[in-house]
């Protein structure tokens, strides 16, 4: 049994150790737009506009649960942040993990949408790993279907999460697993060796083709 355990974790060690090709760096922003634009679409999900007006950065996240052996709970997303000129920056990948955000339910994958409010919190990025919830408070966030009926004011938090596991309520106490920096991926849809710091915070990369629809989409909702 115990030679078994150490194959399987050597198996997801060569896995993450894999060079990633830019294909897949690109399928990355591609899903998190179709994300962030299927919340937006549903007034059960979407995220109001006064939330958005105050996002200082907007993460989306596509979490998965593992079927080999153990229940690995894996995922990737996007950050974007909002410069100090208002204007958005450059989505910069990250890995993502061990939500438990509907896995409860059965689900095999969660897709969340993260508005977070303050200046200091995406720098928390900068560091080997951001626990949501711990490292910076998260509540779940007030949705466009629930305004007309809910007069209570928006929970003051870093970070308002917006996902589809039912039994939420706006202002709940939440913990959404952890965030990583991926600076091996963010090398090659960039054709760069700048880091996140740079990618967010500087005009120094500019933004390649395949990412810029999802810039468009955040600029029109969250201008």
């Amino acid at each position: 049994m115990k030679k078994l355990l150490i194959i399987v974790l050597a198996l997801f060690a060569t896995g993450a150790l894999r060079a990633i090709s830019r294909s897949e760096c690109v399928t990355r922003v591609e899903s998190c737009e179709a994300i962030l634009r299927e919340f937006m679409a549903d007034p059960a999900y979407a995220v109001p506009a006064n939330v958005l007006q105050s996002a200082h950065a907007i993460i989306i996240v596509n979490q998965f649960k593992g079927g080999f052996f153990i229940g690995v709970k894996d995922g990737y997303g996007v950050i974007l942040v909002k410069k100090p000129s208002g204007q958005w920056s450059l989505p910069v990948l990250l890995d993502a993990g061990e939500a438990s955000l509907g896995f409860q339910i059965g689900a095999k994958s969660v897709e969340s949408v993260m508005i977070v409010t303050d200046d200091a919190t995406p720098r928390l990025l900068f560091k080997e790993r951001f626990n949501v919830g711990v490292d910076a408070k998260a509540v779940a966030g007030p949705r466009v279907a629930a305004a007309e009926h809910d007069n209570r004011p928006i929970v003051a938090a870093p970070v308002l999460v917006y996902t589809k596991s039912k039994g939420l309520y706006a202002g709940a106490t939440l913990k959404a697993g952890y965030l990583t920096r991926d600076d091996p991926a963010n090398f090659v849809l960039y054709h760069t060796t700048y880091t996140m710091p740079e990618l967010l915070y500087s005009d120094w990369v500019q933004p390649v083709p395949e990412v810029q629809p999802l810039m468009d989409y955040v600029k029109q909702i969250a201008p």
